[in-house]
């Protein structure tokens, strides 16, 4: 991920790249119709920012429409603590896999989700598919 230091203006993006929110994740879900992420792993850091931010349009529009929930619902007092990308696998031209660690706080319990995501590409845009847990 690009670094673009955020002033003390822009908060830091919560994908942990480092980046202003604006200049990171942020401009993928503001206009996601106009700026699909380039790859998978922007796409699944975008998806957790927008975890982070509870941004239900964007991650169901980002869901491969064969395995998307009717709904998306999150969990109140859900508080996200970090994300670790552990590798970027693209497997061919259109399909990819992130494996990564979510950190959160749920009623005061720490949860880690550990999982290894699978991502396909239709006409130019990402898509998350599904994911397996460790």
């Amino acid at each position: 991920m690009a670094k673009n230091p955020p002033s003390p203006a822009q908060p830091t993006c919560p994908c942990e790249s480092g980046a202003a929110y604006s200049a990171c994740c942020g401009r993928f879900i503001a206009d996601f119709e106009r700026m699909p992420a380039p790859d998978a792993e922007h796409l699944m850091r975008s998806r957790y920012s927008a975890f982070v931010r509870e941004e239900r349009a964007y991650l169901l529009a980002t869901w491969h429409a064969s395995t998307r929930p009717s709904q998306l619902d999150f969990e109140p007092q859900c508080r996200w603590l970090g994300l670790q990308v552990k590798a970027f696998d693209p497997v061919d031209d259109n399909h990819a896999e992130v494996e990564f660690v979510a950190r959160y706080k749920l009623q005061g319990r720490a949860v880690r989700l550990h999982e290894r995501s699978r991502f396909v590409q239709v006409q130019g845009r990402w898509f998350y598919l599904d994911g397996d847990q460790f």
